[in-house]
């Protein structure tokens, strides 16, 4: 991943985590948690594709097994946000922007229910049957609500941010530089054209110029003769 997807991905993921831990946990909502986590995976998956949505999704589920207080294997939400990311990022849009916010919330109500199921999967693998006793049912629906009705205000400001960091114009200074000296880019950027092509345009011009006197000059030659 690239270092500004990095520094975002990171910072937007500690304050998910810290805001659900220390706020929302603390609700005592009936059935599930809100997963402002799952969301902001969701939304920079939805801009980074399926590879950058694994990657975020697998560091943030690990932040989270190893946050406390956390009370389960370490890598079981790692699984489970990794496998949503890589999905969610699989729909990603050409342009990265999002015409309609129907396939968003889809996105959304699919991946609380998908990763609560596989959650519970996972730990009715390790011997972990709580689940069962709140209830699968309950879970499910909460889950699919409260994350529906807190996405409005958390994906498209990550989607924002996301697509902001990468329209940087010194995101890619790194590679530029190899190419073409980075004055140069700022000076044409715009344009579509760099400096060295508007002197060989200019040259061209002059060169063009001269010719068409020369041949002027010819011609008059002629004509006296």
């Amino acid at each position: 991943m690239r270092p500004n997807r990095i520094l975002l991905s990171s910072a937007l993921v500690v304050v998910a985590l810290v805001i659900q831990v220390s706020v929302l946990s603390r609700l005592h909502l009936p059935g599930a948690v809100p997963d402002l986590l799952l969301l902001t995976v969701l939304g920079l998956a939805m801009v980074y594709g399926h590879v950058g949505g694994a990657l975020v999704g697998f560091g943030a589920g690990l932040l989270a097994d190893i946050a406390p207080p956390a009370d389960h294997a370490a890598g079981r939400y790692a699984l489970v946000l990794c496998v949503i990311g890589y999905l969610a990022g699989l729909i990603k849009p050409e342009t990265g922007k999002v015409k309609s916010a129907t396939g968003p919330m889809a996105v959304v109500v699919a991946a609380a229910i998908g990763s609560t199921l596989l959650y519970a999967g996972v730990g009715a693998l390790v011997g972990d049957t709580a689940a069962r006793h709140v209830g699968l049912g309950g879970l499910l629906l909460t889950a699919a609500v409260y994350d529906l009705l807190l996405a409005p205000f958390v994906v498209p400001g990550i989607m924002w941010l996301a697509r902001r960091a990468e329209n940087d114009p010194l995101a890619d200074s790194g590679s530029a530089a190899k190419n073409t000296d980075i004055s140069s880019g700022w000076l044409s950027s715009g344009t579509g054209l760099s400096i060295g092509g508007r002197r060989g345009a200019l040259g061209s011009l002059k060169a063009k110029a001269r010719t068409r006197t020369t041949r002027v000059g010819r011609i008059k030659g002629v004509k006296r003769l």
